[in-house]
């Protein structure tokens, strides 16, 4: 029992990965599952696509590891974050499509807690925004559209949940309702100051608390397996939410290191260690991770559209066959062109935070074409990342943050997006020799608690850099092409 299953339920897929003794990815299984856009800016999954993807990824990464169940020493999860999920207690039906983290559908609701004053409350308390982005206004929406929901969930006959909960729930047949102190962090119903929910909030959004889980460690017992799921009764040991799991992953253990995860959207971290930092710049004060019921805390900033803008290119377009095909169509690009894309399809997140306002183009001449939009689509990543680190920068004057990024998720693998990433934010990128940053901090944390993996020291000295990417690009080209993004960003939010 020497190998860790590490299931890492993302907005697209569902992905599981087996990691040997020396955390090293042995086999893996991924599927695809149908995105539900019901109406302009809602977001949904099936919460059933979610669980059989989930089950069977894991089934066949097992297989692909030739092992049997036995094998499993303990399973890590990390998830797609503030997805929220309310499902019957008896049965383990969703009563609604999960509602998915880009959605804006409770925009309005969101504009009258701020017009009412009730935002500095919750930032006050969740270190979040109240933006539609969170789990809590999702909820309270689902709530709503069920006559008698709130009184059967007073009752315990309905529960909430992030991704995380809704999988162990059902991996454990309802016999664990938990989640871990990450994943609550994002739900705009958790005090992170005082480690619990927050009976306010709460109460302002109508919210039973007795459907709310017990929050957890990011490595402690989540419950075991019933044998029929995966052939074994495996033990849950570890669980975060896919950005703190990522931040694990790179090892950003000390205070003032910096990383960002390239997936569907893109979040950068930094840690601040024992104090929660409120930040002047809209940036979320977040949780990195919980060890040992001690709160390790982040600023966060979060870009809804990275490699969903390449998604876009591909199946809205149709002008690339594959993600991979973007940076050789970005280097055919007319150089004498500066076409800008704002990629703001749900909104634009930090240090934004406009939840109204949709995506524009802007440079088009008569001879711009599919290189043209891919190198904008590509740039457009590196511009919102700078947006984050300036921010961040502004929020934690004086304390030392790390001059380089360690970057990770699926575009961090395209040299062309991490040269542009260092060109326009003036500073060094690591990219690590594993890129299955979230995947494998969920994998250390079960390990590690199951004492198979090291101790977080261990794990950090095992950290190693594949290629660091260092700025290739001068003052004046820099500033140009920032001002230009600025302007395009302005003009956006004017629209």
């Amino acid at each position: 029992m020497t190998h860790i299953l590490a299931i890492d339920q993302g907005t697209t897929s569902s992905r599981a990965l087996i990691f040997d003794a020396d955390l090293r990815v042995t086999a893996t299984a991924q599927q695809e599952f149908t995105q539900h856009f019901p109406q302009s800016g809602w977001v949904e999954h099936d919460a059933e696509d979610l669980w059989r993807t989930t089950v069977e990824t894991c089934r066949e990464a097992i297989v692909k590891a030739g092992l049997t169940p036995a094998d499993i020493a303990a399973i890590g999860i990390t998830n797609q974050r503030e997805t929220t999920v309310v499902w019957d207690a008896t049965t383990g039906e969703a009563i609604h499509r999960a509602i998915v983290w880009q959605d804006r559908r409770t925009a309005a609701y969101c504009r009258e807690l701020r017009e009412a004053g009730h935002d500095k409350m919750i930032t006050a308390k969740t270190g979040l925004l109240a933006d539609p982005y969170f789990s809590g206004t999702k909820l309270k929406w689902i709530l709503d559209q069920h006559e008698d929901a709130r009184e059967r969930a007073a009752r315990g006959e309905l529960l909430f949940g992030t991704v995380d909960s809704f999988l162990i729930w059902k991996l454990t047949n309802g016999a664990a309702h938990v989640t871990d102190a990450t994943n609550a962090a994002r739900t705009l119903l958790y005090d992170i100051h005082e480690g619990r929910w927050s009976s306010t909030i709460c109460g302002l959004f109508d919210i039973p608390m007795e459907m709310l889980p017990e929050v957890k460690d990011c490595a402690a017992d989540f419950g075991t397996t019933a044998e029929e799921h995966l052939g074994a009764a495996l033990p849950i040991l570890g669980v975060a939410g896919d950005q703190q799991a990522a931040t694990i992953g790179q090892a950003c253990f000390e205070p003032g290191m910096l990383k960002s995860t390239y997936g569907t959207g893109c979040f950068a971290l930094l840690n601040t260690g024992d104090t929660p930092v409120a930040s002047q710049n809209r940036l979320l004060t977040t949780i990195a991770y919980q060890m040992d019921g001690k709160p390790t805390y982040a600023l966060e900033g979060s870009i809804f559209v990275a490699g969903a803008v390449v998604q876009w290119l591909r199946d809205a377009l149709g002008i690339i066959q594959n993600a991979a095909d973007t940076a050789a169509l970005a280097d055919k690009a007319d150089p004498q062109q500066d076409v800008i894309i704002v990629p703001a399809f749900t909104g634009l997140g930090a240090p934004y935070w406009n939840a109204d306002c949709r995506g524009a183009v802007f440079g088009l001449t008569r001879s711009s074409g599919p290189a043209e939009f891919a190198r904008a689509a590509l740039e457009s990543v590196g511009f919102q990342t700078r947006d984050l680190l300036e921010a961040m920068r502004a929020d934690w004057q004086g304390h030392g943050a790390s001059a380089t990024l360690r970057v990770d998720g699926g575009m961090s693998a395209s040299d062309w997006a991490m040269q542009f990433l260092s060109d326009i934010i003036d500073a060094p990128v690591d990219r690590p020799e594993v890129l299955e940053t979230t995947a494998m901090g969920a994998a250390w944390l079960a390990g590690q608690r199951a004492g198979i993996y090291p101790d977080m020291q261990g794990f950090a000295d095992s950290w190693a850099v594949d290629r660091t990417f260092t700025p290739d690009m001068d003052a004046e080209t820099r500033d140009r092409r920032y001002a230009a993004w600025k302007r395009a960003v302005e003009a956006t939010l004017g629209i």
